[in-house]
């Protein structure tokens, strides 16, 4: 891959050919340059990007990416920048290109129960759509509210109904996308099945924009259903019997839709978040939703299960009081200091375990690591809090501590967050030599010249990445 970073001349010769195509569109505002610089993860790059572009179609994509093939200068495609892994970050030289007034929905079928959506479109705003048409998008990221459907794909997001309607994969028909030739390619197909040739469409999904930018999408919808849901609340003063309560509603059988774990830590922090004076310290929660026709039944099978271990249960309709406390998880964080979210995922059977590593590195570092999970998945959110503006060196060998951990028990560095900028220096160990040779191989066809958000995700070998 060829290195980039050219003279200040041939950036300024791309910056004037955007401004020539596309003008308006085009800005180097600074307020706008520098909030690219940022996203959730909590990282800021060293400096301004060249400027941004506010795309309002796929030409216009087209249009950047062969300005930018041809100058080599890189691009960074960024939605709503709800990122929490630095994935969308721009930093001196780049073009970013955002993707959030791509906000249409361009259709939605009942029959085929699909919708077809720009990139820009806002999560939730699907789902709300949808559901004027009797139907619902089941990915369910926590920044719903504000993340883009296009970046939902670009991270492969999950979300807390993961464990019964998968991930953000699963939804997924067909892309149209933009290669960093500027060449529009669709992938993936709107029929059920499809198997001819290879699955271009799923390996685009969770690229992080590194293999090409999603413009457009058509996405699978599932049918309303009107029955009552129900809700299981556990909880214990052991976080292991908590997590062995995940692993025994698994196995047996049990079909929740929702299945959540806060440990004390987490817990303790909402509640003085949301000033719950009625909540005691130092329990662990455990939140279970199930839905559909046997809702009722499925829920009390899940509440013998839990009550049979020793916690103590509570069960009834909707509780979606419970569902917002687990939501205010990352206000809660924010509002206790700078916090590092981290997203680790292990085989169910380990989450003992991991839960057990969490406490051993709290303790081996002198950090505190308030942890939630998407339990039914065995997807971890460890969140570590600080108080200095950047994430200092002690965190950070927490973290490596706990990501060499997560490895170790079977599991990966990422559950849903995508690896960006912060996670990249660990990739290799995961990947190993073999694995990790050929993803970058597979990179460099898509992308030859390596304009598509480089230094995120694959690191050139020998270079850290700047955190």
């Amino acid at each position: 891959m060829q290195k980039h970073g050219g003279a200040s001349s041939e950036m300024s010769s791309a910056l004037a050919s955007l401004q020539d195509a596309l003008g308006r569109r085009v800005s180097v505002d600074s307020q706008d340059t520098d909030a690219a610089r940022a996203d959730k993860s909590g990282h800021r790059s060293a400096g301004e990007p060249l400027c941004v572009v506010f795309a309002e179609s796929t030409e216009d994509v087209a249009t950047v990416l062969r300005i930018a093939n041809s100058s080599q200068t890189p691009v960074v495609a960024r939605g709503a920048g709800s990122g929490l892994a630095g994935g969308a970050i721009g930093s001196p030289g780049e073009i970013v290109l955002s993707l959030e007034r791509m906000n249409r929905i361009l259709e939605i079928s009942t029959e085929d129960r699909w919708a077809i959506v720009e990139a820009g479109v806002i999560n939730s705003s699907l789902n709300e759509a949808a559901q004027e048409h009797g139907l619902w998008f089941a990915p369910d990221p926590a920044s719903r509210a504000w993340s883009t459907v296009g970046g939902n794909i670009a991270t492969n997001a999950g979300g807390l109904l993961c464990v019964k309607y998968g991930v953000t994969r699963e939804a997924v028909l067909d892309l149209t996308v933009v290669l960093a030739s500027g060449e529009i390619i669709r992938v993936g197909h709107k029929t059920v099945k499809g198997v001819t040739g290879f699955d271009l469409a799923a390996l685009f999904v969770g690229s992080e924009g590194t293999l090409g930018i999603i413009t457009q999408a058509t996405v699978a919808l599932k049918p309303l259903d009107t029955s009552p849901v129900w809700t299981i609340s556990g909880v214990t003063s052991e976080t292991a019997l908590a997590a062995r309560a995940v692993t025994a509603t698994i196995t047996a059988g049990a079909k929740p839709a929702l299945l959540e774990l806060l440990d004390a830590k987490a817990a303790d922090h909402i509640s003085r978040y949301l000033a719950r004076t009625d909540l005691p310290l130092g329990i662990t929660h455990l939140i279970a939703q199930t839905d559909g026709p046997s809702a009722e039944q499925d829920a009390r099978e899940i509440a013998e299960i839990w009550l049979g271990l020793g916690l103590a249960v509570d069960i009834g309709q909707d509780r979606e009081d419970l569902i917002a406390f687990r939501r205010a998880m990352h206000p809660a964080m924010e509002a206790a200091g700078n916090v590092l979210i981290e997203d680790v995922a292990v085989p169910r059977s380990q989450l003992t375990a991991m839960f057990e590593a969490i406490r051993r590195i709290e303790e081996e570092f002198q950090v505190e690591i308030p942890t939630v999970a998407h339990a039914g998945d065995g997807n971890l959110h460890p969140n570590f809090i600080f108080p200095e503006e950047e994430a200092p060196g002690h965190i950070w060998a927490a973290a490596d501590a706990l990501f060499r951990e997560a490895v170790a028990l079977g599991g990966t560095l990422t559950g849903e967050h995508g690896v960006g900028l912060l996670k990249s220096r660990w990739l290799r160990d995961e990947l190993g030599d073999e694995q990790w040779r050929l993803q970058r191989e597979i990179k460099a066809v898509f992308d030859p010249m390596n304009i598509l958000n480089p230094g995120k995700v694959f690191l050139p070998e020998g270079l850290a990445p700047p955190l």
